[in-house]
């Protein structure tokens, strides 16, 4: 992609593990990337060890569970680029796995509803907050690719059980794709869920399958879709998944 086309790419979650990684993939083709995320200083950090390596990136605080938040990213993005082309819901908790070593810690039966009422806030509505704010602009431009970093643990085919906080809000995050994509088609906005598979992150582990560059691949091929590409659909590595 020419430096000229002037793309934007919003990552939530980005300071470090597959949100940073996406910006890096994305900044790579040319993209203008504004890297998010909940802490100003690790933003500022992540952003700038970017910058070191020749990429255009500005950092912004956001909490995606906070509206006046995300009403700042809006007017950042009207004020300094005046589009958005791109948007990677990255941000997400998973607070089940705490203190899971034995299983009944995890259990459905043991989940704190207030809990789960949080993990929802952030990895359902916060993408679903986002997408209020900023497909506007989208639907502007008649442009916009959206991608919601989900989970195969959201599949309903293959639901097992424990972690429910985790489980329930990517299967909600997962419908929230279909309804964005639903209501955006015709407007060359391509909205997916994609899961990156077991990565070693923060949150994946150590002992995760697969590297950051490898599970950020396939939420670039998402976010990098040509115009005509598919929508509403979950995929791993560019393949659909089963829901």
């Amino acid at each position: 992609m020419p430096a000229a086309d002037g793309r934007v790419a919003v990552v939530t979650g980005a300071n470090r593990g597959l949100g940073l990684e996406t910006c890096r993939q994305l900044g790579r083709m040319r993209y203008r990337v504004v890297l998010a995320a909940r802490n100003s200083a690790r933003a500022q950090q992540a952003a700038q060890s970017l910058a070191e390596e020749g990429l255009e990136v500005t950092p912004c605080e956001l909490d995606i569970t906070d509206e006046e938040g995300v009403e700042r990213l809006r007017g950042l993005l009207e004020q300094s680029f005046e589009r958005l082309d791109v948007l990677v819901n990255n941000a997400g908790v998973f607070p089940d796995a705490r203190g899971s070593g034995r299983p009944q810690e995890s259990s459905v039966f043991n989940a704190p509803l207030d809990q789960v009422r949080g993990t929802f806030e952030v990895n359902a509505l916060g993408p679903l907050r986002l997408a209020q704010a900023l497909v506007p602009m989208m639907r502007r431009a008649r442009y916009g690719r959206i991608v919601n970093v989900s989970s195969g643990m959201g599949q309903l085919c293959d639901m097992g059980g424990c972690f429910a906080g985790y489980r329930l809000s990517k299967t909600a995050l997962n419908a929230v794709t279909r309804i964005v994509a639903a209501e955006t088609a015709g407007d060359n906005i391509l909205v997916n869920s994609v899961c990156p598979g077991w990565v070693r992150t923060a949150m994946g582990g150590a002992n995760a399958e697969r590297s950051v560059e490898e599970g950020a691949k396939g939420i670039v091929w998402a976010a990098t879709l040509p115009d005509g590409g598919p929508s509403g659909g979950f995929f791993r590595d560019g393949q659909p998944l089963s829901w």
